[in-house]
């Protein structure tokens, strides 16, 4: 049995693409997608037709509109290969206006309903800001089920769990890049690999939170930068990886231990936290890493989803 095989007896391994040809190989349960990965994908050949498809269709329609409509498509594409979910984000430039987030996101969902694309199948995600965890709570209560993503700290973690989120995606690698690059010369990898790893311990952490308080919101670890931080959370409730590393898992052999236990967790001695507005922004900012990956990521999305407006405006 390859590792990928054995991953899938402890955890619901996910994609994390946008190129949905490569899919069928994995045989993931569910996948995610980014503007990024969107992008990305967009600039192949095989994926071109279909930005130019979405343009010819909806010509004269507002410009975010024709994106909202690029990225379902995509899903649906998604969609037809897996047997589970799609994960679609909301434009990150409304990471701070719950309202906006709140409609953009009601517009994905409609967007998918009149695909045929039943609403559980859809995962809407938003950033874990104050007001992207807000509007999550929102929609979960009208049946809208989210993901939040760009998360980086414990806080941010108790939040989405008070707004009962579907999911919520703790970003390992972008962790590990952090400390890495603070540390500099001092970086000793293998001291801080597997379960020492610093993205790696703040899954662990916030999983077991989770399990020990019953909080239903599921825990996916994303944003892996090598196969170790995915052996080293085997047992959490989801993973969502890239195809490549998909890949380096499918081919290699060795036992996958269980590292995440649920039943273990609730043994545990954790207080229970709870954070209002100025309590969750005190703590956020008390976590440098966390505020810092936290706007680069939006940045980032940011810039990419003005970069595919401009793709579709010259189309």
């Amino acid at each position: 049995m390859n590792q990928l095989e054995a991953l899938r007896q402890h955890t619901t391994v996910v994609a994390d693409t946008g190129d949905f040809h490569q899919l069928a190989a994995f045989r993931p349960q569910d996948a995610t997608t980014n503007p990024s990965l969107i992008l990305k994908a967009v600039q192949k050949a095989d994926y071109r037709p279909l930005l130019q498809q979405a343009v010819d269709q909806h010509r004269g329609r507002p410009l975010d509109e024709i994106v909202d409509r690029l990225l379902v498509r995509f899903g649906c594409e998604i969609l037809s290969i897996i047997p589970g979910r799609v994960s679609t984000e909301v434009d990150a430039r409304l990471s701070f206006d719950t309202a906006a987030t709140v409609a953009r996101a009601e517009r994905i969902v409609e967007l998918y309903q009149a695909q045929g694309v039943h609403i559980d199948r859809v995962l809407i995600k938003i950033a874990s800001t104050w007001e992207g965890i807000q509007a999550a709570a929102q929609l979960e209560r009208r049946g809208i089920r989210t993901n939040l993503t760009l998360l980086f700290s414990f806080c941010q973690a108790v939040a989405c769990g008070q707004a009962r989120v579907q999911l919520i995606s703790p970003f390992v690698g972008r962790i590990y890049d952090w400390y890495k690059k603070a540390a500099g010369a001092d970086w000793d990898e293998g001291a801080r690999a597997g379960v020492n790893d610093p993205g790696v311990k703040s899954v662990h952490a916030i999983y077991q939170y989770y399990k020990r308080h019953g909080i239903a919101t599921e825990v996916m670890g994303a944003s892996f930068r090598n196969t170790g931080q995915i052996l080293a959370l085997a047992g959490c409730d989801l993973l969502t990886i890239a195809p490549e590393l998909l890949a380096q898992l499918a081919a290699a052999e060795a036992p996958v231990p269980r590292v995440l236990d649920a039943q273990a967790a609730r043994q545990l001695d954790l207080p229970s936290v709870q954070y209002d507005e100025a309590g969750f922004r005190y703590a956020l900012n008390e976590d440098a890493m966390a505020t810092e990956k936290l706007a680069e990521g939006i940045r980032a999305f940011a810039a990419d989803t003005f970069k595919l407006e401009q793709l579709i405006q010259a189309a």
